[in-house]
């Protein structure tokens, strides 16, 4: 593996009393008050005890939910279980500078939500200032939200000695695999919004064998070939002209799983109905890929196939499956995929799961964050 073009606190090993601004990874789903799903807190509890353990003083911070409006606390509570912790109710002010004075070796501060304060994703340097000024050096294990040019990930680190967290470094040597595959390579893409994901598509055309193109994305090819797509989510892109609806490495369904009415069935693309809805593939589209996870040296998958939350699960389930028997490198991505991979206690079956969605799509395209960049541009 290449030398890193950014600073890992593994390195560092000096840090008792030392004040350590953590940004870390915690945008988790909560549901009645409980964490629903702690992959990301675990991932990001490798780093928080190499802290704790070398004696820092840990003012930990990150966000929860789009707007704002969610809170850390419960964070707070379940990291109780891992490490001592204290939490603040605000994000920089007088009562966090209270707390974090009085932290002692080896504790966290967990502060509020920093998206409560508008100025995060103004990328507000005056409030990345204030943060900046309650530690001696800066840490960010955040990837899955270092594709976001918010006050947390890229202004801190010009204010502050910068390095990025295990989670942080595991991440991007194990996405900087997929994006120079063995052949041959298969990536296999889901979800929706193909708009902000062709980039990465036409990209990858000439460094994996083949594409499959499934979830929502689909609905886009089928349109463009003049298939009836029902009332099936489909994005505002145009791709009857474009090369890509042709091209032989771009693989596409072919069955579709649909409600049509109150009943749930298969049928061929071309087959849909005029108020169906596609809401997964089928089981002959998973025997068509049978072959190629089998065959594949390397894997890299983002997205279901399917609408996860609503129940349609089958086939991205039984793809999950198929990856953990093969004995090509494995590469998964995406909160849904990871979530039916977890659902059947494989995980020890991938190469690497990763904590990033929207992160790891952006990285895989463009070789690099903004706050990988304010990393690298970080000055002990």
């Amino acid at each position: 593996m290449q030398k890193l073009p950014f600073k890992s606190i593994a390195e560092k090993t000096d840090l008792k009393g030392t004040y350590v601004l953590l940004r870390s990874s915690i945008n988790v789903p909560i549901v009645d008050g409980q964490v629903r799903n702690q992959f990301r807190i675990t991932r990001g509890l490798v780093t928080l005890q190499y802290l704790v353990n070398h004696g820092a003083r840990v003012i930990m911070c990150g966000h929860i939910g789009r707007d704002g409006t969610q809170s850390t606390k419960q964070i707070a509570d379940l990291l109780q279980e891992y490490v001592p912790v204290t939490f603040s109710d605000e994000v920089a002010g007088t009562k966090s500078k209270n707390l974090r004075d009085a932290l002692k070796d080896g504790e966290v501060l967990l502060l509020e939500n920093v998206r409560k304060d508008p100025r995060e994703k103004k990328n507000d340097a005056n409030f990345a200032r204030e943060l900046a000024d309650m530690a001696d050096l800066y840490v960010n294990d955040a990837f899955a939200d270092s594709h976001r040019a918010h006050a947390s990930l890229v202004a801190v680190p010009e204010f502050l000695p910068s390095y990025a967290g295990m989670n942080f470094v595991h991440e991007y040597e194990e996405l900087m695999k997929a994006r120079v595959p063995q052949s041959p390579a298969l990536f296999m893409l889901g979800g929706a919004k193909f708009e902000t994901k062709m980039p990465l598509v036409e990209q990858f055309l000439g460094i994996y064998d083949n594409i499959f193109i499934g979830g929502a994305l689909a609905n886009d090819f089928f349109k463009a070939k003049g298939y009836e797509t029902g009332d099936s989510l489909v994005s505002a892109i145009d791709l009857s002209d474009s090369p890509l609806l042709d091209h032989a490495g771009i693989l596409l369904p072919i069955d579709v799983t649909v409600m049509r009415g109150k009943e749930r069935l298969v049928c061929a693309p071309d087959a849909v109905g005029y108020h169906d809805i596609i809401l997964d593939i089928g089981p002959r589209t998973v025997a068509m890929l049978t072959p190629l996870i089998a065959n594949a040296k390397m894997v890299l998958w983002n997205g279901p196939f399917g609408n996860y939350e609503a129940g349609f699960e089958e086939q991205t389930v039984a793809t999950a499956q198929l990856l953990a028997a093969a004995s090509g490198y494995s590469v998964v991505g995406g909160g849904d995929t990871v979530a039916a991979i977890e659902s059947l206690f494989i995980q020890e079956h991938y190469n690497f799961l990763s904590t990033a969605g929207g992160a790891m799509l952006t990285f895989l395209e463009k070789g690099t964050l903004p706050a990988l960049e304010a990393l690298t541009a970080s000055e002990e």
